[in-house]
Parts: structure tokens; sequence; C-alpha cells
């Protein structure tokens, strides 16, 4: 377990860039899927998703390695056994959703045969076609785009119900590092 009951600097700073860069993400690949957007628009927009994907798989590799290393800290207050799994659930999904969501877009790019250009800085070229394996990643890509939406969601719901409703110290000690005595935990 984490040894204190708040975040330090470093892990605050790694679930605010990710969160952002990952909600931008999901919205963005849905505005590219349903925006009725003509090809001509849409390829342009796709190069920089794509881009924005690699820079973010790098990020949140760091990322979640960090949150690993680190561990979790304890509930800020007593919660139901239910309410505990589901947050384990959530905050498991989530990491994994950190990595699946671009690798998944940057393998069915390239196996599906088509280069990703970052942002003119490098190439990731393509592989040798691997139909099913290309399809594969696409499925996964959209299926946990739209289940992480869903978990956002819960997420930020959660965090608002502990803040507002429980009145403990869940989302404030992801703002700021001021140790306060973890409600409920003598």
């Amino acid at each position: 377990m984490h040894p204190s009951p708040t975040y330090d600097l470093t892990s605050r700073v790694n679930h605010w860039v990710i969160a952002i860069a990952m909600i931008a993400m999901l919205g963005f690949g849905l505005y590219l899927e349903f925006g009725g957007l003509e090809r001509e628009a849409r390829g342009p927009l796709i190069a920089i998703h794509k881009s924005l994907g690699v820079v973010i798989l790098v990020v949140g590799l760091w990322r979640v390695t960090w949150r690993l290393f680190m561990g979790f800290p304890a509930p800020a207050s007593r919660m139901a056994a239910w309410q505990q799994r589901a947050s384990r659930i959530a905050h498991g999904v989530l990491l994994a959703g950190i990595i699946a969501m671009p690798l998944s877009g940057v393998v069915g790019s390239l196996f599906g045969g088509r280069d990703i250009v970052v942002f003119g800085w490098f190439t990731l070229p393509a592989q040798p076609r691997i139909e099913w394996l290309a399809s594969l990643a696409h499925g996964v890509h959209g299926l946990f785009g739209k289940v992480l939406v869903a978990i956002v969601l819960i997420h930020v719901a959660a965090a608002l119900k502990h803040h507002f409703i429980d009145k403990d110290t869940t989302l404030s000690r992801m703002l700021t590092s001021a140790r306060r005595e973890v409600q409920g935990w003598g």
C-alpha cells in the first residue's frame, strides 16, 4: 500500500496530465468516428490523433509504471466492500486503458499497413499486413474507447460524491499535497 494518505507531486502531475490527454483523445476519437466529417477532412485529423496517441503511449507508460511502483493510498474514508472493489476495478481499467488505447491504435495502424508519422519528428513504419491483428487492434481500440468514456464518467462522479456528499479527502488529496487526517481511519 501507499505509505501516505496523500499523493506526491509526481503522482498528481502524472494523473492530471494523462487525465486531460486521455479525455481529450477520447473526445477527439468520438468526433472522428461520429462527427460526420468528409474523408478529406478526416485524414489530417487522424494523423494528429495518431501522433498524439504515440506521445500519450510514452507518457502513459511512465504514469502507469510510477503508479504501480508507488502503490495506491488507502481509501480516504470507510467504504462498503463493494465500493472498494468497484474502485479497484475502475482504477485498474483506467490504468489499463492508458496503455491499451494508444497501443491498440498503433498496432492497428502499423499492421494495417499504414505508417505513423509522429508530428514529423519520426516515423513508425508500417509492418507487413496482418489483417486479423489489425482488425483485432481496431476492435479493441473502438470498444475500449467507449468503455473508458463510461469509466471516466463514473470515476469523476465518484470523486465528486466523495467530495460533496462524503466530505472526505478523496478528491482534495489529488489536488493538493496538504496532509489531512484520513476520515474514519483514526
